[in-house]
């Protein structure tokens, strides 16, 4: 069954994550997997485990208590974010696995464009030269996946000062248009995204929506 990728571009944080819960409670087995692609205005979300001292100094922009695993982070215009609403058993994957596979999929995006990614064993994203470029927070219910990895490519990095982003005290962040001379067009960058996730992660090649395929409700 081939995913189905919605580009829904600029959104409220709080009505996607509500939409993924919506999504993801009221889909069946037969329900395709979708893959969400978007931005959101300036928010520092709390994961389920966020320990209120990694939240420094929020001043005007607001913090919301989520329900992904993980600790404090920053979303902003300019991130690219990727959620993968996902049946793992029917896709044969573990959290692992899953964890895995959104990480390697940003590492060999990155390799395409030179730049040189790893991921860490103690602590989820990926990082160039020390420096993270990706973060990641994840939601498993009724064997179902969502929330998930958010990219760095041209934004304001200055938010991320205010907390510990993921509970990492001084932890430097990065994103693409520090790494490279020209950035690629934002579809293409996508484009490429996307199937980097669907072969790290053993998925059929996704099907592409229009950009105004709303509302997001499971078929």
């Amino acid at each position: 069954m081939n995913p189905l990728v919605r580009p829904l571009g600029l959104q409220p944080y709080e009505a996607i994550w509500q939409a993924m819960r919506r999504f993801t409670d009221r889909r069946t087995p037969q329900t395709p997997d979708e893959l969400w692609l978007v931005e959101h205005p300036s928010v520092f979300t709390q994961g389920l485990n966020g320990h209120p001292s990694h939240l420094l100094t929020p001043g005007d922009i607001p913090v919301v208590q989520t329900d992904r695993g993980g600790q404090v982070t920053y979303h902003g215009p300019g991130q690219f974010i990727l959620y993968p609403l996902l049946d793992l058993k029917r896709n044969g994957l573990t959290v692992r696995a899953l964890v895995h596979g959104l990480e390697q999929s940003v590492i060999d995006l990155l390799k395409g464009y030179g730049i040189e990614a790893v991921a860490r064993p103690d602590a989820p994203g990926v990082y160039v030269a020390g420096a993270k470029i990706a973060s990641l927070g994840l939601k498993v219910r009724r064997g179902c996946s969502y929330h998930g990895i958010a990219l760095n490519v041209d934004m304001d990095l200055a938010p991320f000062k205010r907390i510990n982003p993921c509970g990492l005290r001084a932890q430097p962040m990065t994103q693409l248009a520090e790494l490279l001379e020209a950035l690629p067009a934002r579809e293409t960058l996508w484009q490429e995204w996307v199937s980097h996730v669907c072969h790290t992660l053993g998925l059929p090649s996704a099907h592409w929506l229009a950009d105004d395929a709303v509302p997001i409700s499971p078929a």
